[in-house]
């Protein structure tokens, strides 16, 4: 990807959604000719030069320090997610050529990793790679996301953007959309030089309308943690609380569990949904069985 239009980019959509009134300074007029603030604003409110901030807008962000960074976050108020973006952007127009090679992708995940999964027989839980691969899942995670491992290589964006079905598995597919965008726009920043996932954004731009929208957007946010609505082809509608974690000895890797709030119907759903996976597991095994 292209560094200097990705800060350029960023950085202006940041700014032009931040108002005078939200960023706490005066207005003089009502003429104005850019939808948020100006960049003598920005620069005024970050506490530097306005031809160093419009050098910072245009994409050059070699040799900005981590404190010039921190007033930049500051001015446009950032959150949490765009100010590690931010950064991540810094920190890739100042690497070296030799440092610029994307990370080794895990193509599958471990054995212990796996066993892991299969301990877990009450909550759904999934593994997804940087490229929203899902390289993993338990037995009641498969069950849950069955319309996504209809494909050989269930990917969590492909399905939400170019399978009709995605309108129908989630309730609330705008909304699911725009997080997984913003949550790509995340992974873009921390590894750029990352082939697949390039590929994986071209071809989602080329097929999708709103994905190329959202993508224009600039959007950023964490993935960590929410409630998923989701209306399984077997229980019907079921609301899930989500938490995910990194796995530290594998970069790039990210666990996903699905619970549910005690005593609701999506609890009751839920067990509902354990129930087929061992009634489907056993009626498998005595056909193994039989015909061996």
């Amino acid at each position: 990807m292209d560094t200097r239009s990705e800060v350029r980019e960023f950085l202006s959509t940041r700014r032009a959604r931040l108002t005078p009134d939200k960023a706490g300074l005066p207005v003089f007029g009502g003429n104005r000719r850019v939808p948020g603030l100006r960049r003598e604003e920005v620069s005024l409110l970050a506490g530097v030069s306005v031809d160093y901030y419009t050098r910072l807008e245009r994409g050059d962000l070699s040799g900005a320090s981590d404190s010039v960074l921190d007033s930049l976050a500051r001015a446009l108020q950032l959150d949490d997610a765009e100010t590690a973006h931010l950064f991540d952007l810094a920190r890739t127009a100042n690497a070296s050529p030799v440092v610029r090679k994307p990370r080794k992708k895990a193509e599958a995940i471990r054995p212990s990793i796996q066993r892991l999964l299969d301990a877990m027989t009450e909550a759904p839980a999934l593994v997804r790679n940087s490229s929203f691969d899902y390289l993993g899942a338990n037995a009641l995670g498969r069950a849950l996301y069955s319309p996504h491992f209809t494909d050989p290589a269930p990917n969590s964006v492909r399905f939400a953007f170019l399978n009709p079905a995605a309108h129908e598995f989630y309730p609330d597919w705008d909304r699911v959309t725009r997080e997984l965008v913003a949550a790509m726009r995340g992974e873009a920043g921390r590894n750029p030089f990352d082939r697949r996932f390039t590929d994986l954004v071209g071809e989602l731009s080329t097929r999708s309308d709103r994905f190329r929208t959202l993508w224009a957007a600039h959007d950023v946010r964490y993935h960590r943690r929410g409630v998923k609505r989701l209306r399984h082809p077997v229980v019907g509608e079921i609301e899930l609380v989500y938490e995910a974690f990194e796995l530290p000895s594998d970069p790039g890797l990210r666990m996903s569990t699905y619970t549910a709030e005690p005593g609701t119907a999506s609890e009751e759903k839920l067990k509902m949904l354990a129930s087929w996976v061992a009634t489907e597991s056993a009626s498998a095994d005595q056909a193994a069985s039989a015909e061996a």
